[in-house]
This record gives C-alpha cells, sequence and structure tokens, in this order.
C-alpha cells in the first residue's frame, strides 16, 4: 500500500536585526534633547558664562514654582561662584554667571540644580527626575559676544511670546545698562538673587558695543 506524503507550509522567520521602518529609539521632544556627553572646554576666570538648564515640566513660571526656583538661585551665590543674571521660561532657564574656575563652574551649577529640584519637587509634591538633561554652558570670552548673550538672556521672553514687554521673571530690573529708563511700575517678581558682576566683560566690557535698547530682543534664526 502506497502512502503519499502530506507537505507542510510553515511562515517564513521573521527577520531580525536590520532597518525595518519604525525601528530604533524613537526621538526626544526638542525641550527634551540631550546635550551629548562631552568633556567640557576649559574655563577661564575673566569669562562670564552662559548657562541653559532645561526642565522635565513645563511650569517654571508659575509663581509658586517661580519663587522656589529663585529662592534656589539666590541660595546658590558663593565667593567662587555668581549668579548675575537670569531668565526663567516655561521649561528651561537662562543663567550668566561667574567662576573662579572649572571645578568651582561644575560644582557650583551642579549645586544649583540639586537645589531647585529638591525645593520645587517638594512643593509640587512630586518625585523622580526634574531637570531633563546636563547643563549646557559657554564661555564668553569678548565684549561684544557679552552683549549678544545679555540681550538674549534679559530679553528671551520675546523669543517665546509675542508682543511680550519686559520680563519680570529675569534680572531685567537690576540691570543698568538700558539705554532708556525702565518704566517705574516694573518690578521682577520673587527674591533678588544675583550679585554684582566682577569680571571686566561683564561689568564694563561690553558696553563699547552700546547700550541696550528696551526694544531689542534675540535674533530669530
Amino acid at each position: 500500500m502506497r502512502v503519499n506524503q502530506l507537505a507542510f507550509s510553515f511562515p517564513k522567520p521573521k527577520r531580525r536585526g536590520g532597518a525595518r521602518p519604525g525601528a530604533g529609539r524613537k526621538p526626544r521632544a526638542g525641550y527634551l534633547r540631550q546635550t551629548p556627553h562631552r568633556a567640557r572646554p576649559t574655563h577661564r576666570k575673566a569669562h562670564p558664562v552662559h548657562v541653559t538648564l532645561r526642565a522635565g515640566l513645563r511650569s517654571l513660571r508659575t509663581q509658586q514654582v517661580a519663587r522656589a526656583l529663585l529662592s534656589g538661585l539666590r541660595d546658590s551665590n558663593r565667593e567662587s561662584f555668581r549668579v548675575v543674571h537670569y531668565s526663567v521660561q516655561e521649561n528651561h532657564v537662562h543663567l550668566i554667571v561667574e567662576a573662579e574656575d572649572n571645578e568651582a563652574l561644575s560644582s557650583g551649577v551642579r549645586g544649583l540644580m540639586v537645589r531647585i529640584a529638591r525645593r520645587v519637587n517638594r512643593l509640587l509634591r512630586r518625585r523622580g527626575r526634574f531637570w531633563a538633561d546636563r547643563w549646557h554652558g559657554r564661555d564668553l570670552e569678548g565684549p561684544r559676544q557679552v552683549r549678544h548673550a545679555l540681550v538674549y538672556v534679559l530679553q528671551n521672553r520675546k523669543k517665546h511670546a509675542r508682543r511680550a514687554a519686559l520680563d519680570p521673571l529675569s534680572s531685567a530690573a537690576v540691570f543698568d545698562g538700558f539705554s532708556t529708563a525702565l518704566p517705574s511700575a516694573f518690578r521682577s517678581i520673587g527674591p533678588p538673587c544675583v550679585v554684582s558682576a566682577r569680571t571686566w566683560l561683564l561689568k564694563s566690557g561690553w558696553r563699547r558695543w552700546g547700550l541696550i535698547a528696551l526694544s531689542e530682543g534675540p535674533v530669530r534664526r
């Protein structure tokens, strides 16, 4: 008796590895993109530093959160590390700081970040990571560069909100380098948290390129 052999068909195994649509880590939102882990350049005492901090939440400008954040800035000032200017936006903070050396700069910014994170998390009764990224810093090496940074930081609100006036969540109220007087009713929100500049570039060197008009703002690209 002859038995016919049955033929079975098996599905092809799924391919593993290689390029395929939708594969790989999904890109982060723009405000959560990470700063590359590279060795930071050597910082010189004579150079102010523009520091940017990005948070993982978008409520930094609410009154209570802003006050807690600014108290953290105030309590971070040391002889070797000083916050001279700032602006607070919804999910990030711009600072212009002075530091004696690399170690003072790194430890000063790290301490500041820890202090702010603890205070705001306690206020909001939340736990977990507060900052979305490493801090980004850039030495300001000349008068023109310092002037651009001052405009960018003090007038940063104009980059994020149309028809923005002077920002009360910035150090504009204590800045004496505007070309015209500030409105008499203008005040900064929160506790005073900055100290006077000591570096020549930030005290007077930048003025070689002219005082800053109230109408100036960050260059849009």
